[in-house]
């Protein structure tokens, strides 16, 4: 995030989609290592944090959360953005089981072989819990396919088989240090397949791609994302699109389908939900948000959330928790 005073401007913010992947990044992430043998089969449940799998050797089918079936090889991956429940097994016809069920043991820091009975060959896989700074309502997530797969983003990003390698490498070696150096290669990772998803994987003609993809607009997006704790105004934002107020207006709300005030505070409700998850105090984020009372902040968050800060602070601790404990961020 930039500090306030770096004054955004539009000669600083370069290529939007460039600004928009700088600010985001993964505050969490666990790895799992599984070596299966045939028949298996595990059901991973919703969760909030994004999953993770990666097939080193042998093969194996994921069920996507709307129920498709989709082969992964040896050196493919794939990612679940949104923590949607899904299925990993060696064949459709096998029963899983609730990945919780599975014991652990830690080989190097943030990195676990996952003890699985009677497993001892057969099909390696990587799979790993990946919390983003952003939630699932944030427009990168929603727009996001439920599943995304390396084979089809690495027909556009080359650089995406040899990063897998080289997580692939981090593992096995079991070397001090492995869970920090995956952590920043998951890192480039998500960025350079969401970036490839961006420029490639989507023909959208309108909304928040479409806007990404606009030099004008982009821009803006890049602003407001960059620094989402500031109270843009319609005025300050026109200037960064170098428009007047209602051309600037008119513009941003056709293409991104919403009044440039409603994505302003829709963008700083979803940063006060992360400093909620976080255990900050209402007040402190009513504070920081700049308003100058906690019962204005409250009304907005319910407004926009759907729930007030208060009671969102109280579920928020189950709702990061009621993923499986080897996989918690």
């Amino acid at each position: 995030m930039l500090d306030r005073s770096s004054n955004f401007s539009p000669d600083a913010a370069g290529d939007p989609l460039s600004e928009m992947l700088r600010g985001l990044r993964l505050d969490g992430v666990d790895y799992g290592r599984c070596r299966l043998a045939e028949p298996w089969g595990t059901l991973f449940p919703e969760q909030e944090a994004a999953r993770f799998h990666f097939i080193s050797s042998g093969s194996g089918w994921l069920q996507t959360p709307s129920g498709d079936w989709l082969q992964l090889n040896a050196g493919d991956a794939a990612l679940v953005p949104r923590g949607d429940g899904h299925v990993l097994t060696s064949r459709p016809d096998v029963v899983p089981v609730p990945f919780d069920r599975y014991g652990r043991r830690e080989v190097c820091q943030g990195v676990f072989d996952v003890q699985c009975a009677d497993a001892c060959g057969g099909t390696v896989a990587l799979t790993a819990s990946m919390r983003f700074n952003i939630d699932r309502l944030h427009p990168v997530l929603q727009l996001m396919p439920e599943t995304m797969l390396t084979s089809d983003l690495a027909r556009n990003e080359p650089a995406i088989p040899h990063l897998l390698d080289a997580m692939a490498r981090e593992v096995d070696l079991d070397r001090v240090g492995a869970g920090g150096i995956l952590a920043r290669l998951a890192d480039v990772l998500m960025a350079t397949m969401i970036r490839a998803w961006v420029e490639h994987g989507c023909g959208q003609t309108s909304g928040w791609i479409a806007a990404v993809r606009s030099p004008d607009i982009g821009r803006v997006l890049a602003a407001i994302h960059l620094e989402p704790d500031r109270d843009w105004t319609v005025g300050e934002l026109a200037r960064l699109m170098g428009a007047s107020r209602s051309g600037f207006a008119e513009r941003f709300a056709r293409i991104v389908g919403e009044t440039p005030a409603r994505y302003v505070a829709r963008v700083r409700m979803h940063q006060a939900r992360l400093w909620l998850k976080d255990g900050m105090r209402v007040a402190s984020v009513a504070e920081k948000l700049g308003y100058d009372a906690e019962a204005s902040f409250s009304r907005a968050f319910k407004r926009i959330i759907g729930a007030p800060p208060s009671e969102f602070r109280r579920r928020s601790g189950d709702t990061m928790s009621s993923g499986p404990a080897l996989l918690e961020a």
